[in-house]
């Protein structure tokens, strides 16, 4: 957990205005490209509201706003409020929700506990991304103002539990996967459960190299 590593994760509040692009956010940029950034993931945003709950249920009170690395701290936003496709004015830009995100193990090794990004995936507190629609510019403290919403069925919380906790659902994953908004990856994972009867191991992307 001590030994030298490479993260976007890591990020500071800016005050003024920022250029939100197609792929993220001016400024902003991932060292592991391959599972990060991207279209499908430009902005990630997480709800403050989260954070005291990993204080009060495991002690972790370094974690603060901006701590799991997203772009956009919300207030009053959570998964069960969110849904896929969900399409966003804020500022000069329009985006739009295209998936929950799935932990790795870069966060529990920011905070130094092995097991963080299990936690957060299985507490379904793991936040979301957008797509950008519009390019533009933005600024802290904008309201994100909701201007369509066409798969109310598919809130980020469903999709988390479709995907890490009822595994066996094969009808629901079938579901999921027909969703129009949803990127080629989550897709793919779910078509890969249906043909085969299991989505692959988690592991990796849970530990990576805290295993070590």
């Amino acid at each position: 957990m001590e030994r030298e590593w490479k993260s976007g994760i890591f990020k500071e509040a800016v005050s003024g205005e920022i250029w939100v692009g197609r792929t993220n956010l001016e400024g902003d940029g991932q060292a592991d490209l391959k599972n990060h950034g991207g279209p499908e993931k430009a902005v990630f945003a997480y709800p403050v509201e989260h954070y005291s709950f990993f204080h009060q249920e495991y002690g972790l009170t370094a974690m603060q706003a901006g701590g799991m690395g997203e772009n956009l701290s919300l207030l009053n936003m959570l998964e069960r409020d969110v849904c896929i496709g969900d399409t966003y004015e804020i500022g000069g830009a329009l985006i739009q929700v295209s998936q929950p995100r799935q932990p790795c193990w870069k966060p529990a090794r920011r905070f130094k506990r092995k097991d963080l990004s299990l936690l957060i995936q299985n507490s379904g507190r793991t936040g979301w991304y957008f797509r950008v629609l519009q390019e533009g510019f933005i600024h802290s403290g904008q309201t994100l103002t909701l201007v369509n919403r066409p798969a109310p069925e598919w809130t980020i919380a469903n999709c988390n539990h479709v995907m890490h906790v009822n595994k066996e659902d094969i009808e629901q994953a079938v579901a999921l996967a027909a969703c129009e908004w949803l990127p080629i990856n989550w897709k793919n994972t779910l078509n890969k459960r249906v043909q085969l009867g299991n989505s692959g191991n988690p592991a990796k992307r849970l530990y990576g190299p805290n295993e070590e």
